[in-house]
């Protein structure tokens, strides 16, 4: 399974459709190799035929290699809308110093994977992205054009390395906008780091919110872990900038490293506990680690679903 630092061979992600085809064939190729073998990844783009219905729509060069009887499938036939949300704002472009590598370039890739995989599944999707406002809100799609659009918008995302420049993330606000935005019953898929001044039980509010409107929802909290969460840092005196602020601070890493493990720790599990007490499901993923995490996610909450 492809990592985030295999794929910068493609200079500054000019085709970022390929790009989530790649991932998601290598996620199905190792998915039929492991004990997750038994997730629903069919691709629904084409359903048997059913005896006396019009021929109108059979695929006859299928029939010709498979001798068995397809339809094709079209938009109307979806099966479900899904959205993906993705946060722009600055905390996103960490590790700031190769934006290839960022907490914004693994979500851009990792929605555009799962775009891939919910089209192949006939499934419509829209796109939107916050950081202290909604920014954009896409309706849900399965057209081919509007595929093309969530594509090259999210190429601008990854380009834009000022997107969200000292403005800090207010996800409650714009979660509960979404609530009211978004297709009653859809299944919202949020990308964030959730580095703000918010707690977990202003977060939660803004998520009962898409729950009490019908909406399914799957939240990943994008990380850095080795530096976000270990405080991986050298042990010397360094100079340390709130990207969403312009804030900074110089001090010593060993001197903070405990407390600093302590807190994070002590946010993001009772996030967790929150989300499992309402039925949101929530997992984290590292910018280190492999796709194979969030797609994994997905089919599991897709199959609970359907």
């Amino acid at each position: 399974m492809k990592q985030l630092s295999d794929l910068i061979e493609f200079e500054a992600f000019d085709n970022l459709e390929l790009m989530a085809k790649q991932i998601v064939e290598g996620f199905l190729l190792g998915l039929h190799r492991s004990p997750y073998h038994g997730f629903s990844v069919e691709f629904a783009e084409h359903r048997l035929y059913n005896k006396g219905e019009s021929t109108k729509h059979v695929d006859w060069k299928l029939y010709a290699r498979s001798d068995k009887l397809f339809v094709k499938q079209y938009e109307e036939e979806t099966n479900l809308r899904a959205h993906m949300v993705i946060d722009t704002s600055s905390s996103m472009l960490f590790p700031y110093q190769d934006k290839k590598l960022s907490k914004m370039a693994f979500s851009v890739l990792c929605s555009a994977a799962m775009i891939h995989l919910l089209r192949n599944q006939r499934d419509a999707v829209g796109l939107s992205t916050f950081s202290d406002e909604i920014e954009l809100l896409t309706p849900a799609k399965l057209s081919t054009s509007h595929a093309q659009l969530m594509y090259a918008t999210l190429n601008k995302v990854y380009h834009q390395e000022e997107i969200g420049k000292n403005r800090q993330t207010k996800i409650s606000d714009t979660l509960h906008q979404l609530a009211e935005g978004l297709h009653k019953r859809s299944l919202v898929i949020i990308f964030s780091d959730f580095i703000g001044e918010e707690s977990p039980k202003e977060i939660l509010e803004s998520l009962q919110h898409l729950r009490f409107n019908k909406h399914e929802v799957l939240l990943f909290s994008i990380r850095d872990k080795q530096f976000e969460n270990e405080f991986d840092f050298a042990n010397r005196p360094s100079q340390f900038i709130d990207l969403e602020t312009g804030e900074s601070i110089k001090l010593n890493p060993s001197e903070i490293r405990d407390l600093y493990r302590k807190k994070q720790e002590e946010f993001f599990t009772e996030l967790e506990l929150l989300c499992g007490q309402f039925s949101i499901d929530y997992a984290e993923a590292d910018i280190r680690e492999d796709f194979s995490r969030v797609l994994q996610a997905y089919l599991l909450k897709r199959k609970k679903m359907m």
